[in-house]
């Protein structure tokens, strides 16, 4: 690996760090608004400079028991039950992020507001780099986030905050959790600790995590109906027609860990964080998408059941600074500069055990945030954001040439009180450069502008509606315009586009919420019209065996609504219980004539849960159908509808100086056949089937 190369920003990064260190001063942790009765957590989206009043947009926040309860593995799965978030999965390893239906080079993935730096958009068996059993919470921006952001987050953002770089003393001299869980589908087991201590001025953090699963169990087909009957009237014949009751090509290793140290001063602090990462995963699915060798010896078949899926062998290395002052300046309330440095590669395996792909990725991006005191009535924080990325696929299978992509952002975001009203607004402009290492591909540059303006207006105590209008552009990234090629490990053939121009969007949106002692409400109804909309279709044509997928651009509109509802039913003692229902649906249609479906859309889906807490004891069961998807594009297939049922029960068990949780959780308890229609490989790599999973937890 290239690691010495990735260094290049960090004299940079340390002249700025350095020069913070002699102004440093506390940073006074942001702390979360305890809700009613409810425990709704009315928390701030610590990574947003105005959330300190409420946002606008749409936004979610995992924490504390409901992320160990949500937690799988990989970060998609981990926040696919929130309202208007999906899961895009390519097996139990891969999942990224799906945003009121918007998922890919579209929904920015961060790890403490910085780019997780991997190559999740550029393929969909691609895995984000981040282990979810770190994280300490995760903010969900739902809609246009490209004024704070840039581009790739015109869609939304996810990000997940480790606390690897510590911000503050802490109050004792160690704390820590660790954590052991199992389950019985996939035989998975995982393993994490965390420690978090200081002394004198420094404080330091030391996190590791190891996970390893089996092919999971599936209660049916590997196949889908669908597929079989489509298989079965063209005359066509597969092994793995037949195949059931387990999905080859899911099994996944994961490993890593980090470790953090900050020094702290009256103002601020300044601190790094090294961290590592490294996956073995299968991918399913391998001879739906051309995998099948051409001829076959006597004697191999045996040998092709076992070995009959690629496998990807992914390695990270990350280095974080981060530093941040009080009063920096005159006018101006705070400063922090963030840092991101990362070498990534993986090999893509072919069931022979020949590298086919070899990706590398070394990228870092800088972010510098002054918040600045009122001005005109007006207080919010200017910005800079850079970032720069070498990225390269070699190998006999590679789709991609090497393409280096430099991009740099200015940004302004603000906030006011007009009467009653809250006001937000920002600007954002930001140029996009794209340098293919091959001298037949040209050059492209581009240059983004996107605004917004929202405001939350109380209608009565309890109850508020917020507005927001955006304004976003994007650049399209390297794959958009310049792949070419076979991507075996993802069974396609694909075909960019250099000509492609930026696309935009107009996003209107409304939230009505209401929060009382005993309910909460909220409720989103949503409109992006997009101009020159970048998607991915099928042609129906096949090139060595595979379809043939070409990137173009036409206009499209999204439209979505989803809504939540909590409330105490009942209370006792020291115990209460609560109910709870969920609703999203949305709809994505190009301007087109025939057939205007865009494919991979979520489902309308709709859920009912229950919650009782009753002194040390916790449990809860939840419900959630998923409807048929028919809305589908040219050469797509339907996804029949399917039911889940989930539940938990956990015990908090304090000792001396530590808390023992124990607890039991079912997904898919009714063991139905699940099918993702965000999935790419759907129809051949069904979810999990029912799934027993028990852990214990230590908290000192």
């Amino acid at each position: 690996m290239r690691f010495a190369k990735a260094f290049s920003p960090v004299p940079m990064a340390c002249v700025s760090v350095c020069t913070l260190l002699n102004i440093t001063g506390t940073n006074a942790a942001v702390q979360a608004k305890t809700g009613s009765a409810l425990h709704i957590e009315e928390v701030e989206v610590v990574g947003h400079p105005l959330s300190a009043e409420g946002l606008a947009q749409a936004s979610a926040v995992l924490s504390g028991e409901q992320l160990s309860r949500s937690l799988q593995a990989s970060i998609g799965a981990t926040v696919a039950n929130i309202p208007g978030v999906h899961s895009a999965s390519f097996g139990q390893a891969v999942g990224r992020p799906v945003l009121h239906g918007l998922g890919g080079a579209r929904v920015r993935v961060m790890e403490d507001r910085i780019d997780t730096l991997d190559v999740s958009v550029t393929s969909a068996d691609h895995a984000t780099a981040i282990e979810p059993f770190i994280a300490d919470r995760v903010e969900i921006l739902k809609g246009a986030s490209t004024l704070l952001y840039g581009s790739g987050a015109i869609g939304g953002v996810v990000d997940v905050h480790t606390g690897r770089i510590p911000h503050e003393l802490p109050e004792k001299t160690l704390t820590g959790r660790a954590e052991a869980r199992a389950d019985d589908s996939a035989e998975t087991r995982v393993g994490a600790l965390r420690l978090d201590g200081g002394a004198g001025s420094f404080a330091w953090h030391l996190d590791g995590f190891w996970r390893d699963a089996d092919n999971y169990e599936i209660p049916n087909f590997v196949e889908s109906a669908q597929l079989r009957a489509l298989e079965e009237a063209e005359g066509e014949e597969h092994e793995e027609e037949e195949a059931r009751g387990e999905l080859p090509g899911s099994e996944l290793e994961v490993n890593g860990g980090a470790f953090g140290l900050s020094y702290i001063g009256e103002r601020g602090f300044v601190g790094f964080s090294v961290s590592q990462l490294d996956a073995e995963y299968g991918l399913p699915g391998a001879h739906g998408h051309g995998h099948e060798h051409e001829e076959e010896e006597p004697g191999m078949e045996e040998h092709e059941e076992e070995e009959g899926n690629p496998t990807l062998d992914m390695e990270q290395t990350r280095i974080d600074l981060e530093a941040g002052v009080e009063n920096p300046f005159a006018g101006f309330s705070s400063l922090n500069v963030r840092v991101g440095i990362n070498d990534y590669e993986h090999a893509e395996i072919e069931p022979s055990g020949e590298v086919g792909t070899l990706f590398e990725n070394e990228a870092w991006e800088a972010r510098v945030e002054l918040m600045h005191k009122s001005v005109g009535g007006w207080e919010g924080a200017v910005g800079l954001q850079y970032s720069d990325r070498e990225f390269s696929a070699l190998g006999e299978e590679a789709f991609l040439s090497p393409v280096d992509t430099e991009s740099i952002g200015l940004f302004w975001v603000g906030e006011r009180d007009i009467a009653d009203w809250h006001i937000e607004t920002g600007l954002r402009v930001e140029t996009v450069e794209h340098r293919p290492s091959d001298s037949g591909l040209a050059d492209t540059d581009f240059t983004n502008v996107s605004g917004s303006l929202g405001a939350i207006i109380p209608l009565t105590s309890d109850w508020t509606l917020s507005l927001q209008s955006d304004y976003s552009s994007r650049a399209p990234v390297s794959e958009e315009l310049y792949s070419n090629g076979a991507h075996l490990a993802a069974g396609t053939f694909e075909i960019g586009d250099a000509s492609l121009d930026e696309e935009t969007a107009f996003n209107l949106s409304a939230t009505l919420r209401y929060a009382g002692s005993n309910w909460y409400l909220a409720g989103t109804l949503y409109r992006t019209d997009f101009s020159d909309f970048i998607y991915r279709f099928n042609t129906g044509l096949e090139e060595d065996e595979l379809p043939v997928l070409r990137y173009t651009q036409e206009d499209a509109v999204f439209t979505g609504f989803e809504a939540e509802a909590k409330a105490i039913v009942h209370q006792w003692g020291d115990g209460q219980l609560s109910v709870k229902a969920m609703f999203d649906t949305v709809t994505a249609e190009l301007d087109i004539s025939g057939n205007d479906n865009l494919p991979r859309i979520p489902p309308t889906r709709y859920g009912l849960g229950l919650a009782a807490n009753w002194g040390v004891v916790n449990a809860s069961l939840d419900y959630t159908r998923v409807d048929e998807q028919d809305d589908v594009a040219e050469l797509e297939l339907p996804t029949d509808a399917y039911d889940d049922v989930r539940a938990y029960v956990g015990a908090q068990f304090p000792l001396e100086q530590t808390t023992l949780t124990v607890f039991l959780q079912g997904r898919n308890l009714t063991d139905e056949e699940q099918r993702n229609h965000v999935s790419f490989i759907k129809d051949f790599a069904p979810a999990p089937g029912r799934t027993l999973e028990a852990g214990l937890r230590f908290t000192f």
